[in-house]
């Protein structure tokens, strides 16, 4: 798990310089928010908006994260006002916050903006929670939030702007359908399902902590799609407290709430967060756990029976989510692997085609986009699969034959960027062997999506022609495919 955080690739340093900006936004707003003269309870909540703005954010276009990050307060503010109104009434409070959890996981078939936006809904509703926010504290928090979101965004947009000289990236759409046959409809019941559970055991562990069990389980849902990856999510999400409780315990009681320390340490976490987030569910937990111990540490509350209740809290949450997603209409983990591996052979066969007519002489023919998105759906792939895979899943010929098929997805891919990159080359057009082993690939691709047998043809000497090499690797690799796609539905690629 070390080697996976700190020697992961970061191309361009992406990941340094997210983790480094969010440090310099949140700062920023906290700073802001000071010199607004707010209350400690306005600088947290200014925080973790400024916190929000800066990580959920993740429309395609710059243009278009702008415009999500401008909306959010006016998503946050009547959800901060509901839950301060609602303060002294639990039943009204408890039904309020349900009706976030399920409305805000139900947001996100609109895409990043969706998600971003129930995501924004409900912190705003669970730091209320956290603050024991009244009415008479509103005026306060909302400006918090406005200065906050503004000061990231400056920083974001205007500062520190580095997306616009990046390409967009490619967001693949999840598997779709339509009713309860959409995911997005299903993990929103399951969501709502699994939040009430964690929301009635919660207050039964603790009357006043209650809302750190419907916090894990609305995490546990994020960015899942199937019944195993919330169950691995989970699993992670408990592993990640119990490491920061430990650390919480040598870091953040001894500290005392002493004010520079804890900022210190909190920008050390922020950071953390930010950086291991893309690479590690539970690094990322580690860092938000031991964030959390100090910002009670500054409340004045902090100590070995606080965190305590927290991995109470926690394992509660997550119980809720697991029985949601095994009980309330699941999602198999099969259903959802095969959709995004169709996808992704798909992906490789518009890989195909647009090299064949760039072989061909077609001048608005560029493979490269098509290759950006065959990365993004291997990586729903992996995502997807990693249930099967983890080290804890006792079925072992499942999980040889999960990480056969990962590996010769990655062969595909391979094979396609090296293809791609022979026919970059002007000297690479106008060939027709390389034209027709293209098609060969489309016919293969094909015969895999629809069952029948794949050949795999050999046209003079491959390792002699860079192109035609790379043709014939991916012929291979799909060919060597067919056998674990083929699983009879008895004992499926991924069973869940």
């Amino acid at each position: 798990m070390l080697k996976r955080v700190f020697m992961a690739p970061d191309p361009g340093r992406t990941r340094l310089r997210f983790a480094t900006r969010a440090v310099v936004g949140i700062v920023l707003a906290v700073a802001v928010c000071g010199l607004a003269g707010h209350s400690l309870a306005g600088a947290v909540t200014g925080g973790l908006a400024a916190l929000l703005a800066l990580f959920t954010v993740a429309d395609t276009t710059v243009r278009g994260q702008a415009v999500t990050t401008a909306l959010l307060p006016a998503v946050g503010l009547p959800v901060l006002t509901a839950a301060a109104e609602l303060h002294d009434h639990p039943v009204a409070r408890d039904l309020t916050f349900l009706a976030v959890v399920g409305a805000g996981v139900y947001a996100r078939r609109w895409g990043p903006r969706g998600h971003s936006l129930g995501v924004f809904a409900f912190m705003t509703f669970f730091v209320a929670q956290f603050l024991h926010a009244t009415t008479g504290q509103l005026p306060q928090l909302y400006a918090s939030v406005l200065l906050s979101v503004l000061a990231a965004a400056g920083v974001r947009f205007g500062l520190w702007c580095y997306e616009r000289r990046l390409p967009p990236p490619v967001v693949p759409v999840p598997p779709g359908g339509t009713g309860l046959a959409r995911v997005t409809t299903r993990q929103a019941v399951q969501a709502t399902a699994g939040a009430g559970f964690a929301l009635v055991v919660g207050q039964l562990v603790s009357g006043q902590r209650w809302y750190w069990a419907v916090g894990a389980t609305w995490w546990i849902f994020v960015n899942t799609t199937s019944r195993g990856e919330t169950l691995v999510r989970g699993f992670r999400r408990v592993l990640g407290t119990v490491i920061g409780i430990g650390l919480g315990l040598l870091v953040a009681v001894p500290v005392h709430g002493d004010p520079v320390a804890t900022a210190a340490l909190a920008a050390v976490c922020v950071f953390g967060i930010f950086y291991t987030a893309a690479v590690s569910y539970t690094w990322m937990m580690l860092w938000v756990t031991l964030l959390a111990g100090l910002l009670y540490g500054l409340l004045g509350v902090l100590g070995p029976d606080l965190l305590a209740l927290r991995l109470a809290e926690t394992g509660v949450g997550a119980l809720g989510a697991a029985l949601a997603v095994i009980l309330v209409l699941p999602v198999t983990t099969h259903s959802i692997t095969d959709a995004w591996i169709r996808r992704a052979l798909r992906c490789v066969h518009a890989c195909a085609v647009e090299t064949a007519r760039r072989l061909a002489g077609a001048a608005d023919a560029d493979p490269a986009p098509r290759v950006a998105e065959l990365e993004q759906l291997l990586g729903r792939v992996r995502l997807s699969v990693a249930p099967l895979v983890h080290p804890l899943n006792p079925m072992l010929g499942r999980k040889r034959r999960a990480r056969h098929v990962l590996a010769l997805l990655d062969d595909c891919a391979r094979e396609i960027r090296g293809l791609v990159a022979v026919a970059a080359d002007p000297e690479a057009s106008h060939d027709a062997r390389l034209a027709t082993a293209c098609r060969r690939v489309e016919a293969a691709v094909e015969a895999l999506t629809e069952g029948r047998d794949i050949a795999v043809h050999a046209d003079g000497l491959p390792h002699a022609e860079p192109a035609l090499a790379h043709l014939h690797g991916l012929e291979r690799a799909l060919a060597d495919l067919a056998r674990p796609l083929r699983t009879p539905s008895g004992s499926p690629l991924v069973g869940a």
